[in-house]
């Protein structure tokens, strides 16, 4: 479904360019956010585009704001556009959520209500990316903190509806699933069994700091910035046991270590993968 290797891949972060560049890494692809690449040059493009002649590339977007109720800022949308031709990545995708509001800009990505009108906007908006993009994108499932009272659709539901009807992948990312679950106090393997697994493009995994609200609950915060947890890996590992090998990106984006501790998790993500290859061979 993307052009990626069904492999694991790992966030690229510039100090860790050095590393990566004094040798063959054991990962598949490198994922950059588009946000952090839409200046005209300078040392961040050279470093991308040094990469990318030996390794493929997914580009996520944060700031398209999918599900916001205004229109898309063009402006934003040509600036990914201009920055996929540039670097010809293998699998661009964004989130379900939004981002803006008029002309404010917020620093999160705030979830949306899952209703007939909001599901239509949605689709809007996707077939506007891909069309201005000329390619097909893979859309995220959020990672959220309240649940809204008018949602009358169910989150696999309303995935499954935008890409049956926009023809863009998914983009499975396991931390959120488990993230929502624990908040919400629901099932993430009834989640995971009603997901449409045949539409996913590429996977996600990241680490999550735990909290407590005002009424002492546990809350999980979906933090990128520490190690993918023990229930995590095992959600994944029972994904990957139904779909095989799919391409599997470890997100580091906080607190960002070494990148012997980051090819370390991307590792033990490979391992679940070829252990995966071999059952099917």
């Amino acid at each position: 479904m993307t052009g990626l290797p069904r492999a694991a891949g790992a966030t690229f972060k510039t100090e860790h360019f050095s590393d990566i560049r004094a040798a063959r890494q054991p990962v598949g692809f490198f994922e950059v956010h588009a946000e952090n690449y839409m200046g005209a040059g300078g040392s961040a493009h050279a470093e991308l585009a040094s990469l990318r002649d030996d390794y493929a590339l997914s580009i996520h977007g944060v700031g398209l704001s999918i599900g916001s109720a205004g229109p898309l800022d063009r402006e934003h949308l040509a600036r990914v556009k201009a920055l996929c031709a540039r670097h010809e990545p293998d699998s661009f995708s964004e989130h379900l959520a939004w981002s803006t509001h008029d002309s404010a800009y917020f620093n999160d990505l705030l979830p949306l209500p899952y209703t007939e009108e909001t599901l239509a906007r949605v689709i809007a908006h996707v077939d506007e990316v891909q069309t201005a993009l000329g390619r097909r994108m893979l859309l995220e499932n959020p990672a959220t903190y309240v649940v809204f009272a008018e949602s009358d659709i169910p989150e696999t539901v309303f995935l499954e509806e935008i890409a049956r009807r926009t023809g863009c992948g998914l983009l499975l990312d396991v931390n959120n699933v488990f993230v929502s679950a624990v908040n919400h106090q629901t099932d993430a393997r009834a989640y995971l069994s009603a997901f449409p697994l045949e539409r996913v493009g590429e996977i996600h995994l990241a680490g999550h700091d735990e909290a407590e609200d005002a009424n002492g609950d546990k809350v999980l915060i979906d933090a990128h910035g520490s190690p993918v947890s023990d229930p995590v890996w095992t959600l994944y590992t029972e994904v990957i046991a139904r779909t095989g090998p799919v391409p599997t990106l470890v997100e580091w984006d906080n607190d960002v270590p070494s990148w012997e501790v980051l090819k370390r998790e991307a590792r033990l993500a490979q391992a679940v993968l070829d252990a995966a290859e071999r059952k099917a061979a």
